[in-house]
């Protein structure tokens, strides 16, 4: 069992440090999450912060796993606020520790934010994840269904370009 929980706006200020930790890890590890090598703890933080006014007016919603060692992942939901698109959301970040990775936790963390997105009114998600990678793997397994790929789309870590698999899911 994962313990997942949903950040206020003082929590995710209280955890950006922790958040920083999963996100450089992660990039570190060569996942292309917007990021190039060198990435180091205060860029990562210097982003979550960055985040902070979206976390706090909710149009930005957090989750973090825990573990022994602090936070072992993270996802997050951006819902659509315009008119003709407030029945969707777009899932973001989706990261797990690279100590915490094969125990099911990047599908809790998936699962989570798709239980909130449709509590909030969401009938359609969408995302976007590396053309081939475990994530890419995730997502068809959970249910979502890749609608494109387009070829270098995005930088790795490295700076390689690489292709991104775009995915929604329609929820009940």
């Amino acid at each position: 069992m994962h313990n997942i929980t949903r950040l206020s706006a003082a929590d995710f200020r209280d955890s950006v440090k922790g958040l920083a930790d999963v996100l450089v890890s992660a990039v570190a590890d060569g996942f292309s999450l917007g990021f190039l090598a060198p990435f180091d703890q205060d860029a990562a933080t210097a982003w979550w912060r960055g985040l902070q006014p979206a976390v706090a007016d909710g149009s930005v919603t957090v989750w973090v796993a825990h573990g022994f060692d602090g936070i072992t992942g993270t996802i997050s939901l951006a819902l659509e606020h315009t008119p003709n698109g407030r029945h969707r959301a777009k899932i973001a970040k989706l990261m797990v520790h690279r100590d915490a990775r094969g125990r099911g936790l990047g599908r809790a963390l998936l699962a989570t934010a798709e239980q909130a997105a449709a509590r909030a009114g969401a009938t359609l998600l969408m995302l976007d994840t590396t053309t081939g990678s475990a994530a890419e793997r995730l997502y068809h397994s959970a249910g979502w269904t890749r609608y494109g790929i387009v070829p270098d789309y995005a930088a790795d870590p490295t700076g390689s370009l690489e292709d991104c698999s775009f995915f929604y899911k329609h929820l009940s």
